[in-house]
């Protein structure tokens, strides 16, 4: 952990987009700070385990970058009706958990309606009540944008207020 402070990475699995977003949080504070935000644009185009190649690659290359201390992970939602978004999205998931595991770090599985009800008070919170939830808790400009950005800001500082409230 780094001196004074630990940092949280936020992680909102894709096959085309992975959101990730940074926060940290400062000793003896309740209220983290963003860091950075941001995706992984995976190439649609290329076959399945080409593009896992790449997330493993790129995400990797982005813990080397940010040093987190701990990571967070929004868990699969499977819907009766679309079960095979879920089976492809855990390949995703996957190839993130092993770079997180790989990294010794610390990983913590979020339920999404949990990340919407801290943010939004509301545990079916639609894209743009988050992005517009993270704007403002923030402080920022404009909504972070695409969603998926304001998805894995919303899952770290979920996990960072998680952290200082024991």
């Amino acid at each position: 952990m780094a001196e004074g402070f630990t940092r949280v990475l936020g992680i909102d699995p894709g096959l085309r987009l992975t959101g990730y977003g940074v926060v940290d949080l400062h000793d003896g504070t309740l209220e983290p700070t963003l860091v950075e935000g941001g995706v992984i644009r995976l190439d649609a185009k290329q076959p399945m385990e080409h593009r896992l190649l790449q997330l493993r690659n790129e995400l990797s290359e982005l813990i080397a970058q940010v040093k987190p201390d701990r990571m967070a992970v929004e868990q699969l939602y499977a819907h009766y009706a679309h079960p095979r978004t879920a089976i492809l999205m855990g390949h995703a998931r996957g190839v993130i958990l092993l770079c997180g595991t790989a990294a010794g770090l610390p990983t913590e599985h979020l339920a999404a309606t949990e990340i919407k009800k801290s943010l939004t008070g509301n545990g079916h919170a639609t894209k743009e009540q988050m992005q517009l939830s993270i704007q403002a808790q923030c402080r920022l400009a404009e909504p972070p944008s695409p969603p998926d950005v304001a998805d894995a800001i919303a899952i770290a500082l979920c996990h960072a207020r998680r952290i200082a409230t024991g």
